[in-house]
C-alpha cells in the first residue's frame, strides 16, 4: 500500500503579510486570504495617471481633499476586514480624511468617496464587477470604470444609478464633486507624435 501525502494547504495571507512583502505588496490585492496580482497594461496605467492628474488638479485648486494614485491600499470593507483592494485613483473629501489619519501607517481604512478603476485587457468583466460592487457596498458614493480601448466610462453611484459616457461626452463626478467636468476624450489624450 502506498501512502498518499496530503499537500499542505495554501498559505492564507493577512493584510499585515501584504505589508511585509517587497514594496509593501504593491501590485497585489488580498481577497479571501489569497494574493491577487494586478496586471495593468501600459495604456491602462497611463489612463489611470490622466484620471489622477485631472482629479488632483481640480481638488487641489479648490482645497477639497485628497486624491491618491494607483498603488494605495485600502482595508475598508466591513463584510471582510481582511480584504485589501487598490483603486487606480481615489478621492477622499477633506472632511473625511484628516491629516492625522493620512499619516497613519498601513492600509487606508477610510472608504474613498470616489473610486476610479481602469480596465486592463486581461481584466475579466467578473473581476471588474466584483470590485465595483465591493467599493459601493463599502460606502463609496461614486465608482468610475474606465475602458481605455473603447474610450468609454461607466459611472456607478451609491444610489444604484448608472451612467455611460462616451469620448464626446462631458464626464462629471456628481454628487461627490458637483462642479467637476472634463471631456471624456481628455482621459484618453495621448502624447502628440513628432
Amino acid at each position: 500500500m502506498i501512502a498518499v501525502l496530503d499537500a499542505p494547504p495554501p498559505k492564507r495571507f493577512t493584510p499585515e503579510d501584504l505589508l511585509e512583502l517587497p514594496n509593501r505588496g504593491k501590485g497585489y490585492e488580498l481577497v479571501d486570504g489569497e494574493l491577487r496580482e494586478q496586471n495593468m497594461s501600459f495604456l491602462s496605467t497611463f489612463v489611470a495617471g490622466r484620471a489622477f492628474l485631472k482629479l488632483g488638479n481640480f481638488v487641489e485648486d479648490r482645497g477639497l481633499g485628497w486624491v491618491s494614485p494607483e498603488g494605495t491600499s485600502y482595508r475598508c470593507f466591513p463584510d471582510d476586514p481582511a480584504r485589501v483592494r487598490r483603486a487606480d485613483t481615489a478621492f477622499h473629501k477633506l472632511s473625511r480624511m484628516t491629516v492625522e489619519r493620512a499619516r497613519e501607517e498601513g492600509h487606508c481604512t477610510i472608504v474613498p468617496d470616489l473610486v476610479v478603476e481602469v480596465v486592463s485587457p486581461n481584466d475579466s468583466s467578473g473581476d471588474v464587477n466584483e470590485k465595483r460592487i465591493e467599493w459601493l457596498e463599502a460606502g463609496a458614493q461614486l465608482v468610475w470604470v474606465i475602458y481605455p480601448v473603447q474610450q468609454t466610462v461607466q459611472v456607478f453611484r451609491g444610489d444604484s444609478s448608472v451612467s455611460d459616457f462616451r469620448r464626446t461626452d462631458m464626464l462629471t463626478a456628481e454628487p461627490v464633486l458637483p462642479d467637476f467636468r472634463i471631456p471624456v476624450a481628455d482621459l484618453f489624450r495621448l502624447p502628440a507624435s513628432v
